[in-house]
């Protein structure tokens, strides 16, 4: 069974292109469920059926989640369930177009709805005392700097600042280009504030960081390595925290910051979607969402019947 997975993971990767992480989790869910299997004493993927893949599914739903207090009573979220599903129903569809399968079993599966969760993001008093210069001015300090008005000018995500090249910056010309998601490559405008940050850390800053075992990527840390996600994340919450922002800063508020600020000041919702790199513009529906919150806030506060 584990063999079928791998096959099925290759193919996302080399087929489909999708990002490691995704990679990660359909191998976690698919293993979860293979695990589960074995221990019903089902050795291969042609002996499951529909029946099978309802009680595991009925179980994930009710049994207690890992590192959860014994007395909690916290289960499964629809979020995670819709995963697993979509998990299955993604490998059973591969296995019946290799012809792995004589069946798709998971194909009358149904997709849990899923909830809209309106994304934060930042004030402009927040973005603006974020992005304040720090003293002393030092490379690390530099680096931050370029890499929050690089965040907040185009709306990367973490991954793709973190593994910005130097060959991507076209600073002259302003704008940058990006390989995002399934190794989709799209052009991104840089701002003034952005390109002036970024030239600033890339004379004075990066030189200093630079060894001889230093990648190509634009941001080093301080062994001039290029940063892992979780190091990099550290150090904009710790630069979050020196700004007096109180509040709990995701690694996407940020991006989620870009693009709202955009759909307030009137930007249209099919170029920011094409900035953001989303393949599907219901993904970057969710911002209108936003826009609406906001302008029946204003009519409550200011309308004479709100």
């Amino acid at each position: 069974m584990d063999a079928l997975v791998e096959d099925f993971v290759a193919y996302i990767r080399l087929e489909r292109g999708q990002s490691e992480k995704t990679q990660r989790t359909y191998a976690s869910l698919l293993g979860r469920f293979t695990r589960w299997a074995q221990e019903h004493e089902i050795d291969q993927w042609a002996s499951v059926t529909l029946d099978h893949l309802m009680k595991y599914l009925q179980w994930e739903r009710q049994r207690p989640l890992v590192n959860e207090p014994a007395e909690s009573t916290r289960r499964l979220s629809s979020e995670s369930l819709y995963l697993e599903i979509a998990a299955l129903k993604s490998f059973y569809r591969f296995c019946e177009t290799e012809n792995h399968l004589p069946r798709n079993v998971a194909e009358i599966l149904s997709l849990p709805r899923r909830w809209k969760r309106l994304p934060k993001c930042l004030s402009g008093n927040e973005i603006d005392r974020l992005l304040q210069p720090e003293s002393p001015v030092t490379p690390r300090s530099l680096c931050d700097q370029a890499v929050l008005e690089l965040a907040y000018a185009s709306g990367l995500r973490l991954s793709e600042l973190r593994t910005l090249r130097l060959e991507q910056l076209h600073l002259a010309e302003g704008f940058v280009t990006v390989i995002g998601k399934g190794d989709k490559e799209r052009v991104v405008p840089v701002g003034k504030a952005a390109t002036e940050s970024i030239e600033t850390y890339l004379e004075n800053g990066r030189p200093a960081l630079v060894s001889r075992k230093s990648p190509a990527n634009v941001f080093l840390n301080l062994r001039g390595t290029d940063f892992a996600s979780v190091t990099l994340w550290l150090r904009i919450k710790q630069k979050v925290k020196r700004s007096g922002i109180e509040r709990n800063v995701t690694p996407h508020m940020l991006r989620h910051s870009f693009a709202t600020h955009l759909l307030e000041n009137g930007a249209d919702l099919r170029v920011i979607q094409e900035m953001l790199g989303h393949a599907s513009i219901a993904t970057t529906e969710v911002y209108t969402h936003v826009e609406s919150e906001r302008l029946r806030a204003v009519h409550r506060q200011f309308h004479p019947r709100g």
